[in-house]
Order: C-alpha cells, then sequence, then structure tokens
C-alpha cells in the first residue's frame, strides 16, 4: 500500500476530511486504478489501514511528516500500520526477530497469523494475508528479495524516529521506556543511536527531546490536541 499511500497524499492536501480521501480515490481516481471495484478496495484498505482522518492523531502526524523526509516514508507508513493493523503488528516479533541475512519463513508467519485471527480468516484469505504482510514488511526495507525474502537492516532518520516516539507516547510510554518499544524496535537501531536522532529530530522542531543521564523527557507540544494530550497523559 505504499505506493497508493504516496500518491494519495501527493494529489489531496493537508486539512482533508476522510470523505475527501475517500472521493479522490473512488471518484476522482488519483490512484489510477482500472475499475470501480478496485477503487473502492483501495479507499477501504487505505482508510483501515491508515485512518486519512486527521482527527485521528496518526494519521494526523503521518500526513505532518510525510514531506519532511521522503526517505523516512517506507517507515512511516509501517509504523503506522503497525498501530493500526492487528495482523500486521502480531507479525512484528516474528521479522524482527530475524537476523540479518535469514531467510523470511513464511509457515512460522502463517502460523502466528492463524493463531491470532482464530477462526476468522478461512485458508483462502488467510494466504492472502501472508502474502500482503510479507509485501508490507518488503516495502519497509525489512525484507529483499521477491520469491526468496531475506531479513535486512534499515536505516531510520530522525523523522521515522519521532513518529515511532509518538507512538510510544501514544500507548502510555514515558523516559527511556519510550526507547525500547515495538514502535522504536522496528528501526533496528539501539536506544542509543535513537536517542542521538530524537536529539536531532528535537532540534529541528520537530519534537521536544532531553536526555540527562538516563533521565529522558521527550514531548509532543504540537502534535495533539488539548484533549488528546490529557488523555495521553493518562495512558
Amino acid at each position: 500500500m505504499l505506493d497508493e499511500l504516496s500518491a494519495l497524499l501527493a494529489a489531496v492536501g493537508q486539512g482533508a476530511t476522510r470523505e475527501e480521501f475517500v472521493r479522490a480515490i473512488v471518484e476522482n481516481n488519483v490512484l489510477r486504478k482500472s475499475t470501480a471495484s478496485t477503487r473502492r478496495i483501495s479507499a477501504q484498505r487505505l482508510t483501515e489501514l491508515y485512518a486519512l482522518d486527521t482527527t485521528v492523531p496518526i494519521f494526523r502526524v503521518l500526513q505532518r511528516l510525510w514531506p519532511v523526509h521522503p526517505d523516512a516514508h517506507s517507515l512511516l507508513a509501517l509504523l503506522s500500520g503497525l498501530a493500526r493493523d492487528p495482523l500486521l503488528r502480531s507479525t512484528a516479533p516474528t521479522v524482527l526477530g530475524l537476523r540479518e541475512g535469514q531467510s523470511f519463513d513464511r509457515d512460522a508467519t502463517t502460523e502466528v497469523l492463524r493463531i491470532h485471527a482464530g477462526n476468522r480468516l478461512n485458508e483462502d484469505i488467510l494466504d492472502k494475508v501472508v502474502r500482503n504482510t510479507a509485501a508490507s514488511w518488503t516495502q519497509s526495507g525489512h525484507l529483499v528479495g521477491r520469491t526468496f525474502k531475506k531479513r535486512q537492516r534499515v536505516k531510520p532518520s530522525p523523522t521515522a524516529v519521532t513518529m515511532a516516539l509518538f507512538l510510544g507516547y501514544l500507548q502510555g510510554f514515558r523516559g527511556t521506556g519510550l526507547l525500547r518499544t515495538l514502535w522504536c524496535e522496528a528501526l533496528d537501531s539501539t536506544p542509543e543511536a535513537l536517542a542521538g536522532m530524537a536529539t536531532r529530530a528535537s532540534t529541528a522542531g520537530a519534537m521536544r527531546f532531553r536526555q540527562s543521564g538516563d533521565v529522558v523527557e521527550i514531548g509532543f507540544p504540537d502534535f495533539l490536541t488539548k484533549a488528546e494530550n490529557e488523555m495521553a497523559s493518562h495512558g
């Protein structure tokens, strides 16, 4: 979905409503789909995965960070997808736990998804979910290869680190714990390296990050409304 998300965000400006995003896909065909059916499917999947709604903090911040660093797009999309898609998130330990160069285990991933989904997916749909999951991890850069995929390490930017820390913040993590969440684990970096990139992001004004020894203060003063900040502060 990375190419579709990129095309959509390029075509629809900041501040658009969910209805305007859907209209751009279904009626204006900004994704250049061949049939009305595929346009509707794309609109549904993009909405499920990213919300396409600026009242949803994750999408609002994704859209805000998107123009900052084009090389961060793949990781921004993955992080947002992990936050919103429980099936994709359930495969994270399987993929992130692979050593660099180790082969992607389709059978193990299938079993993880089968356990997580219970009886909700038949075998045909489960197979499609596995393929989509592998594609998501490939687009993010964690896997490489067409037929036989192998693990590779990603190289995050301060923009991707900002998103990862923000997602952890929304989840209720604070202090050094923010550097050890699933979102940060997906960036293939040490807490020290992440802190360095967070410092750069703070200098650029993307977030607020201060570290003194083992004490870390992280804030996102412009990312959340007052009501959202109050909810986040209560975990």
